[in-house]
């Protein structure tokens, strides 16, 4: 049997499934394009006919929400109390102040009249999720953002439910956000890695081996944009509201999840330089990769060999 693939614009970005049995392929896209089609609608913050804008309108009252928000928003409080509030979905207020209110696409990449000033999470903590109920509390003054967890969730999702649904070994990768189920092909899932999903090279950039769970990257070199002079990214911090100060421009991180993997990534990011010691003391093998290229490898994460040019 030969392995399928297929790509398609989702989410804002790329989606790719990709399964060990191509005769698997048409019902594996199916599948995930319903999925990303259904999260998109549950979780995004640009439409206004998202169930996430409608529990914002419905701020402080406790709202019965879909089981799929539920457990992307379940998740999304889990990723912040692993990291110690690093990864906070309540940035959503300051993720708006930096000037990110619109699909990325709309954006306007450079306002030099637009002053942004960053404001810090509320925390994660004052969403309230009752489990018994599938009934919610977003407090009024809390704004929630589900992007740094929300693709990574759909990964994960997607990945298991193809595999079991086909019973043959899937690849699903949301824009650098990747997730393995089922028995992988012959030597495992092969994962080039770089700043930009959509742009790597596996003549110049690093491939690695996945047999499970998931790999996510997190770079500062993409989704950038400038206001006042100032180039901003992404990803937040939540303790300022900010756009962290880029120590690292990419990176990437291995777990046993995707979620758990962008999570870290995204920490590291704001961490800065004690991300090193953080993700070894987690045993999270990762590659990052400094504002100067120089590659700064984590917990068994594979030396990297040179490609003579």
């Amino acid at each position: 049997m030969s392995t399928g693939s297929e790509t398609f614009a989702a989410l804002g970005t790329t989606a790719q499934v990709v399964v060990t049995d191509r005769r698997r392929l048409s019902s594996a896209v199916a599948m995930l394009h319903a999925l990303v089609t259904e999260v998109d609608l549950a979780c995004s913050r640009f439409r206004l006919d998202s169930e996430i804008t409608w529990l914002h309108a419905s701020a402080g009252a406790a709202c019965a929400v879909s089981p799929l928000l539920y457990a992307a928003l379940d998740v999304a409080m889990s990723a912040a109390e692993r990291t110690d509030g690093l990864v906070d979905p309540t940035v959503g207020d300051a993720v708006r102040r930096l000037g990110y209110d619109r699909d990325f696409a709309d954006l306007v990449l450079d306002d030099p009249r637009a002053v942004p000033s960053g404001i810090p999470a509320p925390g994660w903590w004052r969403v309230q999720l009752d489990p018994a109920t599938l009934r919610v509390v977003v407090p009024r003054g809390v704004s929630v953002d589900l992007g740094a967890t929300a693709k990574a969730f759909a990964a994960d999702r997607g990945a298991s439910s193809i595999a079991r649904a086909t019973g043959c070994g899937v690849m699903v990768n949301l824009g650098g956000d990747l997730a393995v189920a089922g028995d992988p092909p012959v030597g495992g899932w092969r994962i080039t890695v770089g700043d930009d999903h959509a742009a790597t090279d596996p003549t110049h950039d690093p491939t690695v081996t996945v047999r499970s769970g998931g790999l996510a990257t997190s770079s500062t070199t993409c989704r950038t944009w400038r206001r006042a002079g100032r180039t901003l990214h992404h990803i937040v911090d939540p303790r300022t509201g900010e756009s962290p100060v880029p120590l690292w421009r990419t990176v990437s991180v291995a777990a046993v999840s995707c979620v758990d993997a962008n999570a870290a990534a995204t920490a590291a990011i704001v961490l800065g330089a004690s991300a090193p010691d953080w993700l070894a003391e987690r045993n999270l093998p990762a590659r990052l990769v400094h504002e100067d290229g120089h590659v700064h490898p984590v917990a068994g994460w594979p030396a990297e060999r040179r490609v003579a040019s």
